[in-house]
């Protein structure tokens, strides 16, 4: 991993950790503007981790509600990242 990686993961997952505890739904966005602002680069590979993570949360959490019910025909609605 290079070190622009280690620092966007790094990154997204303090940010994603504030706005849980927080509830500030906008902290993602106003940190990858703030990278934005001097590194295109970093901005892509910081909302890329947060996309990763985010998905696996989703695909985490089904494969959880898929063993807790004991189906395998549940489908789960997934909401666009925005």
């Amino acid at each position: 991993m290079s070190r622009v990686d280690d620092i966007a993961e790094k990154l997204a997952e303090d940010a994603l950790d504030y706005e849980q505890r927080s509830g500030n739904s906008s902290v993602v966005t106003e940190v990858s503007k703030i990278i934005g602002a001097s590194s295109s680069t970093l901005q892509d590979a910081f909302l890329t981790a947060v996309r990763v993570r985010r998905a696996e949360a989703l695909a985490r959490a089904y494969l959880s509600d898929m063993e807790s019910k004991g189906s395998s025909s549940r489908t789960v609605a997934v909401e666009a990242d925005g």
